[in-house]
């Protein structure tokens, strides 16, 4: 155990470091977006707790992943609050700006959108043994649903199919060695979630919320999920927390002021920080290419 605090402090620098870069604009939209986290404040092992829960009802029949040293989920109570953009920016972030050897999973089936953000339209690979090669892009190696079905085709599958396609996605994927594995998770706490929770052995969770007091109800939700199942909280993160003014930088607190922050203290969790509304990754997502320099 004490080996493995070890690497995961040294996973979670490599965390913070990602966030607190001061990325130049002709950067990789997706890491410009993690130069707005505000990362000061240290997150110690103390306020994460037992990473690694070895002991219950859940952990038993968890998977570790081979060669896979830390999963770490990010996950939000509702969509649309930016749950996949921060995944994207922190996986992006750790492997080029922390050398790391990074994965990217797409848990949201019914609305994919990690092969849009990471500019990848093929399809992945199968070994022999029927397994799935990911597709590595900015350095990142990637799975998910969108790569295997057409760009705007609908998924409509009832829950035992989202159920399976996520076993598949986890158990059939070479991801080869990596030091961490990012999972962007579906919105909600529905049966697509537990999945997830109750296979993937998870080092962590980072919850994704919008400062409105609906987003905030539902991150609760999300956070007493992971706790259920056992799956330590590494911290919020608060988006589209203001607008600024593109000609005198005033702010605009247009979605509320301070309140992913309260939420966090109230529950006793660590809050890492602000993400505003920047307009260049909007238009950095429909460009036809990007660079990393």
């Amino acid at each position: 155990m004490a080996r493995f605090r070890s690497l995961w402090q040294a996973s979670l620098n490599a965390t913070k470091r990602a966030l607190s870069w001061n990325l130049e604009d002709s950067m990789l939209p997706t890491e410009r977006l993690v130069s707005s986290f505000n990362s000061k404040d240290s997150i110690s092992l103390q306020q994460l707790g037992s990473i690694r829960r070895y002991a219950g009802p859940f952990a038993r029949s968890k998977l570790q992943l081979d060669g896979v040293k830390d999963v770490i989920a990010v996950a939000s109570g509702k969509g649309g609050v930016g749950k996949s953009t921060t995944a994207v920016n922190l996986a992006v972030a750790l492997a080029n700006k922390c050398n790391l050897k990074v994965g990217l999973l797409d848990a949201d089936v019914y609305g994919p959108s990690v092969p849009m953000m990471m500019k990848i339209d093929r399809k992945p690979d199968i070994t022999e043994d029927k397994t799935m090669i990911p597709i590595e892009n900015y350095g990142v190696r990637c799975m998910s649903m969108g790569f295997l079905v057409e760009q705007d085709a609908p998924i409509v599958w009832r829950g035992p199919m989202v159920m399976s396609a996520l076993e598949k996605m986890t158990r059939g994927v070479s991801w080869g060695k990596l030091d961490i594995l990012v999972v962007d998770m579906p919105p909600g706490t529905g049966d697509a979630q537990l999945t997830i929770t109750q296979s993937l052995q998870l080092s962590g969770a980072v919850i994704i919320s919008t400062p409105q007091d609906v987003a905030l109800l539902d991150a609760r939700r999300g956070v007493k999920m992971f706790s259920k199942v056992e799956v330590p909280i590494l911290g919020f993160i608060e988006n589209m927390s203001c607008f600024k003014c593109p000609h005198c930088g005033e702010p605009s607190y247009i979605f509320g002021k301070g309140g992913t922050r309260k939420t966090a203290d109230s529950m006793g969790h660590h809050f890492i920080g602000e993400v505003g509304c920047i307009v260049n990754f909007r238009t950095g997502l429909v460009q036809s290419s990007w660079q990393v320099k």
